[in-house]
């Protein structure tokens, strides 16, 4: 009709939108070549133009799916008649997908199965549709609660399978972490439950401001929460952490705050004798090695950070470049170029599992399995005996994994400090006496921290003397 207003273009119905497209091409990228989540998804939603809303869709997507697939497994192992690991790799990450969204998120079920359809139409085909709409019709039939009664073991038949399904962890993580925690499943493995399920919560962005450049005060002027206990910390609740002053200057950056206790307890321990020369052996990417710069500065003393792949050195150089105090070497911390006895103090944060950071990681959880346990063991002895050669008679010590695992934290401890005589253990959580829980059931003098007890990554401490 002439003089009619324009009516607007009808949305193409048939082509899903952006931030489920970017969620789909991280997961198959972490199923099929070990992506890692953290650095590939801002990749992604940056060429995909994603801003807002958006992106936020695509992050919470991505994350909760990874987290939730052990559950979302176990649920379409039910309503699918076939295999799950026979499937199209893109059917299975859209099952998955389709699948958060209709047991955890507030899309509607008709949004989610719809948008699942034209989804797999996209990225396969035709073809597989109409068994995806099947499989997701049959899931959006119970909510969540009633889905884990269906498909995980019965408590109390079997509470490390029953844990297991319903918090998404493979059964050996939930055996390691009730070692760890020092439980048994006879008895109900209660606190195992409440870290299992703090893995799965969204953790909160951590920064850390670096002494001599930036204070706490600064943080919190920005609109940070002050941290609980360590004095350099703030909590970003919302925002990006490159929009703070301090961390796009290179003052501040972000780090979990278990992480810079750990950095605060070994420059605490009192110095017997000298003070001068400090030593970050496992420094990549270079947040410990940044703020320990900085507290080596302020004691009038000098970090030495190596890191053994070169462009990780460049990292670690460009973290703590800012702070000044520090030199940065590319050196195998297994065998130094440095002599034995050159450092004050030391720290060791070894390589690990990760599967204390599993929050921040959530495909961290299907990609190790024990045997990388085990495997790494052998490194992370060598690099403690390094660490422990590296430290003058009377220097300070600081091993650090994030990890709770035993073999990881406690049993390295035990296999290396019984082949030498001129170490002493020190008592790390009455060094970090302001935090409460870090000593295990058995009172042993080492410290753990967990994201159910501290809102922090699960990282093991142990701080040690040469004698």
């Amino acid at each position: 009709m002439p003089g009619a207003p324009a009516q607007p273009a009808r949305r193409n119905q048939s082509r899903p939108d952006p931030a489920r497209r970017v969620a789909l091409a991280l997961l198959l990228a972490v199923a099929s070549r070990d992506a890692y989540a953290n650095l590939l998804l801002p990749q992604l939603i940056a060429q995909h133009n994603l801003a807002g809303r958006d992106a936020a869709l695509a992050t919470e997507l991505s994350y909760g799916t990874l987290r939730g697939a052990g559950s979302y497994d176990a649920i379409l192992g039910i309503c699918c008649d076939r295999d799950l690991n026979t499937l199209d790799p893109a059917v299975r990450e859209v099952l998955r997908l389709g699948t958060h969204q209709l047991l955890a998120t507030r899309i509607q079920p008709h949004a989610a199965v719809a948008t699942s359809v034209n989804l797999i139409k996209q990225a396969a085909g035709q073809r597989p549709a109409g068994f995806v709409n099947a499989v997701l019709r049959r899931v959006a039939t119970r909510d969540m609660a009633h889905w884990l009664e269906i498909a995980a073991p019965a408590r109390d038949a079997d509470p490390v399978g029953h844990l297991a399904v319903r918090f998404s962890h493979p059964r050996w993580v939930v055996e390691a972490f009730a070692a760890a925690l020092g439980e048994a499943p006879e008895g109900g493995l209660q606190e195992t439950e409440a870290a299992l399920a703090a893995d799965n919560e969204r953790p909160a962005v951590q920064l850390c401001a670096v002494p001599g450049l930036a204070g706490q005060d600064e943080l919190v002027a920005f609109g940070c929460e002050p941290a609980r206990w360590s004095a350099v910390g703030g909590y970003l609740s919302q925002g990006d952490p490159a929009a703070v002053p301090a961390v796009a200057e290179g003052r501040a950056g972000v780090q979990d705050e278990a992480s810079q206790l750990a950095a605060t307890a070994l420059a605490r321990v009192p110095a017997d004798g000298p003070d001068g020369n400090w030593l970050d052996l496992c420094a990549g990417p270079g947040g410990k090695a940044r703020l320990l710069a900085g507290l080596a500065g302020g004691a009038g003393a000098r970090l030495t950070a190596a890191e053994i792949r070169e462009h990780r050195a460049r990292l670690v150089a460009s973290a703590v470049a800012p702070a000044g105090s520090c030199s940065v070497v590319v050196a195998d911390g297994t065998a130094p170029p440095w002599r034995p006895g050159g450092f004050d103090r030391v720290i060791a944060d070894v390589p690990c599992s990760g599967l204390g950071a599993l929050r921040r990681r959530p495909e961290a959880r299907w990609r190790r399995t024990p045997a990388d346990v085990a495997a790494i063991g052998g490194l992370q002895r060598a690099l403690l005996r390094t660490a422990l050669d590296a430290a003058r008679r009377g220097g300070v010590v600081a091993y650090v994994t994030c990890s709770p695992h035993l073999a990881e934290t406690r049993e390295v401890l035990s296999d290396t400090l019984a082949e030498r005589d001129d170490v002493a253990v020190l008592d790390a959580p009455e060094v970090l006496a302001e935090v409460p829980q870090l000593r295990s059931a058995d009172g042993s003098p080492y410290a753990q921290f967990w994201p159910h007890r501290h809102g922090t990554d699960a990282i093991f401490l142990a701080l040690l003397r040469r004698r």
